[in-house]
């Protein structure tokens, strides 16, 4: 996915990630997780691109979370800058994480392996 790539096509499930966690439904065939913050310019570009394929792609979920007011959740996933994103499959598991600002292209392109 377009940023930096930060890691998450190891061969290995990522961890998983619930509805409950992300205070939102889980998209029917993959979820698009945008870890964002108030001052972030590059945040704002993020959310219109992941909207924008989210809405183009049946069955696949935006959520935006603000970092600042979920610590314990950006802790627990590594989470160090923003915008970071997070391409869940069906079942929630993490299959790849993106810091920066990423491409509409290598969204698509990266959901192709959650669904």
């Amino acid at each position: 996915m377009g940023g930096q790539d930060d890691g998450g096509r190891s061969g290995r499930p990522g961890p998983r990630i619930e509805a409950a966690d992300l205070g939102e439904e889980l998209g029917a065939r993959a979820t698009l997780v945008q870890f964002s913050s108030a001052f972030c310019a590059p945040c704002r570009a993020t959310r219109r691109v992941l909207g924008e394929v989210a809405r183009m792609v049946p069955g696949v979920a935006h959520v935006e979370i603000d970092a600042e007011a979920r610590l314990e959740l950006v802790r627990s996933l590594g989470v160090r800058k923003t915008p970071t994103v997070l391409v869940l499959d069906a079942g929630g598991r993490v299959v790849r994480r993106a810091v920066g600002q990423p491409r509409k292209a290598d969204v698509i392109a990266a959901l192709g392996e959650a669904v």
